[in-house]
């Protein structure tokens, strides 16, 4: 519902910092909802709105009106889930084998298990299994929380699921209800060079540093480079995400780096020094363990923007937890509305990573404000968001929510060009949201980890 979807829009965007008026060049398109008790259509507009919004304002910036943001309802949805479409090829499996719901001898808990070291965590306290079936037998016999805690302590990812009172009483859903949907500090004054955005490509000529993974992060970055920017996403060796990097990587260069070796320590820094902008979403405290905590990238590069995100907030006692969009859906009482709603047996998020989409989204928002800024001031600017604390903008929204159907996919809901990926030709969704003279469109298509060399290209 349009109303739902602007009042989410107005919400958020002042929220990070968007000023107010800018919303009179916002508007949407019809189309329908995803199947929720929740609105998450309308979360996919306000935050693809935020981010779209903010690169509006920047363009206004230059001694211009504000132009036009429209934003496609259908698009929206369909881009919260997958935008690529294979030709003749699939995209890898998404989840792990043992990675999922299981029953409990009082509830309910999602094992994350998709990082190998997360699966061994798992496994040092359920044992080995070949299947979910011998993973279900052995979770049955604990109590969820206690089992939820052998599981985080040994080093993985797991969430009990609770409902939304038991998460509003939590010490850390209380922590999370205090923050902002985004923490943001403006640093010292600093020397910046002369860069100005262009009208029709407005990021073009900034430079992104992407140390994010999975779907949050790289969406932002995904967005950045969808207006131009270029970004450069770091991965230490050995990582990979199959089942996730065909979608996320459009646009990007991809290279790997290990801050624990000299070598990429000292490439890192250069990159770093020469980078506009920093994206990370490493748990909070884990770039400090590394040496690089903000003081020293402030040092490193002056006048940077730095945006990273968490899972669970950035106070309280969960503060430096792993996790993931799923496990914060059980932890915030998403999953448990959802099968109420859905008069079901077991857990039921929602239909897409909305929280990850979502925050990725804000992250990109929060970054073009800061760019913005940057023009004016002359200051860098650090920003912190969290998918726990999305969670609340789309519950406190309310549930109950009445649906009506999206329209199918068609031919015209995709590109024209086709993108040539590292694992064969692909289609993707046209884009989301359009900017009246500055259409989104990616210039690199879709590149597999550690493709690239570590440089600026």
């Amino acid at each position: 519902m349009t109303a739902i979807a602007r009042r989410l829009a107005r919400t958020a965007w002042t929220a990070i910092g968007g000023d107010a008026a800018a919303l009179d060049a916002l508007s949407f398109t019809d189309g329908g909802d995803l199947p929720s008790t929740y609105a998450v259509t309308d979360l996919a507009c306000a935050a693809i709105s935020a981010a779209t919004l903010a690169v509006s304002e920047l363009i206004g910036s230059q001694g211009k009106s504000i132009p036009a943001v429209t934003i496609d309802r259908r698009l929206s949805s369909f881009w919260f889930g997958w935008s690529i479409r294979p030709i003749g090829w699939e995209m890898p499996a998404v989840w792990d084998p043992i990675a999922g719901d299981y029953r409990t001898g009082d509830g309910w808990i999602r094992l994350h298990t998709n990082a190998s070291h997360h699966r061994a965590a798992a496994e040092h306290v359920l044992g080995s299994h070949v299947d979910k079936d011998g993973v279900a037998r052995a979770a049955a016999r604990w109590a969820k929380r206690d089992l939820e805690s052998a599981i985080i302590d040994a080093g993985g990812c797991a969430a009990e699921m609770r409902s939304a009172q038991e998460w509003a009483d939590h010490p850390q859903g209380r922590a999370v209800a205090a923050e902002p949907l985004a923490y943001v500090t403006v640093a010292d004054r600093t020397a910046y060079s002369c860069w100005t955005p262009s009208p029709s490509r407005p990021l073009e000529g900034l430079r992104v540093l992407d140390l994010t993974r999975v779907l949050a992060g790289p969406v932002a970055s995904r967005f950045l480079a969808g207006y131009g920017a270029e970004v450069l996403r770091i991965d230490p060796p050995g990582w990979d995400e199959p089942g996730v990097i065909p979608e996320v990587t459009l646009g990007k260069r991809c290279a790997l780096l290990d801050l624990r070796d000299r070598r990429g320590r000292a490439a890192f820094e250069v990159l770093l020094s020469e980078a506009d902008i920093l994206l990370h979403g490493y748990r909070p405290g884990a770039l400090d363990g590394l040496g690089y905590d903000a003081v020293a990238r402030r040092a490193i590069s002056p006048g940077l923007i730095d945006v990273s995100l968490s899972a669970y907030g950035w106070s309280g006692p969960w503060a430096p937890r792993r996790g993931f969009d799923s496990l914060v859906q059980m932890s915030a009482g998403i999953a448990d509305a959802g099968m109420r709603w859905r008069q079901a047996d077991k857990p039921t998020p929602l239909p897409v990573q909305a929280l990850d989409h979502a925050t990725g989204y804000l992250m990109a928002a929060t970054t073009i404000l800061a760019v913005n800024r940057r023009l004016r001031e002359g200051t860098g600017t650090e920003a912190r968001l969290s998918l726990a604390r999305t969670a609340k903008l789309l519950v406190d929204a309310g549930d109950g929510y009445t649906s009506t159907p999206i329209p199918p996919e068609t031919a015209a809901d995709l590109a024209q060009t086709v993108e040539a990926t590292d694992w064969g030709d692909a289609r993707r969704l046209n884009p989301p949201a359009a900017i009246e003279g500055a259409p989104m469109h990616w210039t690199r298509p879709a590149t597999k980890i550690g493709s690239a060399k570590p440089t600026w290209s």
